[in-house]
């Protein structure tokens, strides 16, 4: 049926849960079609149209921003990454609850959410025995199919038919106490099956689109993630000569952004060879490592490539679909698999303070920018677990190194070592005054060192107690007197 057709049978107030990760494999039509359908409805004055969006990350202006331009969405979650839907949560418009990735099918199994009563999934195809090969992420879609009512299927010609084959949907989760181990042992192990399973009676439109994912270009490398790479780079060799990682690593776990596509870019050029990757998403530079043969095979749950790298990636994909593997992110990113396969975790943050805990969810304490996403799954349980950003932000008027982060997303407990272009601060085994000296000195703008050796000094002097030692007014007070006017404060 058609896309206006599928969005009539989702009712108002309805718990939707849409397929896409990171703007690829999302719902192309039925997401406008529904937002349409809500901006005309609630034009009229009567009860407001809204509905719950459940997804598996962020997904695209297509689906995300129609539906919030409309405000059509009551409830968002597990993450995003759209302006329009932050500027809606942040101004009260809009309910947003911030979950680990892999906590989600979980907790929608437990119904801590309600009941899922629909469910628009994108797949590359329906098979003769009602069988869906999934498209170009996987995300909650598994759960998704298991849990709604019922399934409007978006079947996009678009996607390289060569995708099938290259997922590995695992059926054997269940919940406590009833648990099993999931059996990876390593990156590139397949346990599960290629296609989604789906009871044909649930399946109540199904929608043919043709239309491409919705990834933007990543930047090219500048000087500031260039050094970063340079200091992760130099990090993991002398990890190699003491002896504390073999010499290919572990495997690999990468958030999305420009600093951290740029750190892959330099491990193509790097000493390291037969690499592996368990993450949440493909990015420019894991293909590159892919398509250079260091990287062997990578483990993730969807696709984030600019449209340049997807071309790429759709011209090669005969020989790389035998080397990457698509998982549901309750897999991907599942804290056994993590912690058992050893990963070396790399994800970008907005600020951390001087004892190690970092913030990447909110700016100033208050507006959410996107979520956790995935970065505390890996984090937490990873072997280890590293956090890059620039050294300031707002041309340098802000520093990305603070006394006391204004939200914790990882606490100092989670998180081993930090870099900025400056430089790069291990903190593994330091006390809470070793570490603050550490990150100031290595890691924070040559501008804000005297402001926070200073709070420092004082603060350790200042007799309320020297293992983490803060003056918490003035902590505080910091967002506001040096951060919230955007300007570089005077000493």
């Amino acid at each position: 049926m058609t896309a206006e057709a599928a969005a009539a049978l989702i009712p108002r107030g309805a718990n939707v849960g849409m397929s896409g990760f990171t703007g690829a494999g999302h719902p192309k039509a039925v997401p406008g079609a529904l937002a349409q359908r809500i901006a005309e409805a609630n034009a009229t004055g009567a009860e407001p149209f809204k509905v719950n969006v459940w997804t598996g990350a962020s997904t695209s202006p297509e689906l995300d921003g129609a539906l919030a331009a409309a405000d059509g969405i009551d409830l968002r979650m597990p993450y995003q990454s759209d302006p329009v839907t932050r500027e809606k949560i942040n101004n009260g418009d809009m309910h947003y609850t911030d979950v680990h990735l892999s906590h989600v099918a979980q907790m929608v199994w437990e119904g801590f959410f309600g009941p899922l009563d629909i469910a628009v999934v994108e797949v590359s195809g329906v098979r003769e025995d009602g069988s869906l090969i999934p498209s170009s992420s996987v995300g909650n879609n598994k759960t998704w199919i298991d849990r709604a009512d019922k399934v409007i299927l978006e079947v996009n010609r678009w996607q390289p038919p060569e995708l099938e084959g290259m997922h590995d949907i695992y059926y054997g989760t269940a919940l406590p106490p009833a648990r099993k181990p999931v059996p990876i042992l390593g990156s590139g192990d397949r346990i599960g099956e290629p296609y989604f399973r789906c009871p044909p009676e649930k399946v109540v439109a199904v929608v043919e689109t043709d239309a491409p994912d919705r990834n933007a270009p990543f930047a090219e490398p500048d000087a500031v993630s260039r050094a970063i790479a340079g200091h992760v780079l130099e990090f993991l060799s002398a990890e190699v000569r003491n002896g504390r990682l073999p010499a290919d690593l572990l495997p690999l776990q990468s958030g999305v952004g420009n600093v951290a596509n740029a750190v892959l870019a330099g491990l193509v050029g790097g000493p390291f060879s037969g690499l592996t990757a368990y993450t949440e998403v493909i990015q420019d530079g894991m293909l590159d490592l892919l398509l250079s043969g260091k990287l062997l095979v990578a483990s993730a749950t969807a696709f984030s490539l600019s449209p340049t790298a997807m071309d790429t990636m759709t011209a090669q994909l005969g020989e790389l679909r035998h080397r990457i593997v698509l998982r549901p992110q309750e897999i991907s990113n599942h804290p056994e698999v993590v912690r058992r396969l050893g990963c070396i975790a790399m994800n970008g943050m907005i600020e951390a303070d001087i004892y190690g805990n970092v913030n990447s969810t909110h700016v100033m304490g208050t507006r959410i920018q996107n979520g956790i996403g995935g970065s505390g799954d890996f984090a937490r349980n990873g072997y280890l677990s590293m956090f890059l950003t620039p050294s300031s932000a707002k041309g340098g008027a802000i520093s990305s190194i603070v006394p006391m982060v204004s939200h914790v997303d990882h606490t100092e407990h989670d998180v081993d070592v930090i870099v900025t272009e400056h430089g790069l601060a291990d903190l593994r085994g330091l006390s809470p005054t070793r570490r603050a000296r550490l990150l100031i000195e290595r890691c924070a703008a040559p501008r804000f060192r005297p402001l926070l050796q200073d709070y420092f000094a004082r603060a350790l002097g200042s007799g309320r107690g020297s293992h983490t030692p803060h003056l918490l007014e003035e902590a505080l007070s910091w967002h506001v007197r040096y951060l919230g006017e955007g300007s570089m404060p005077s000493q």
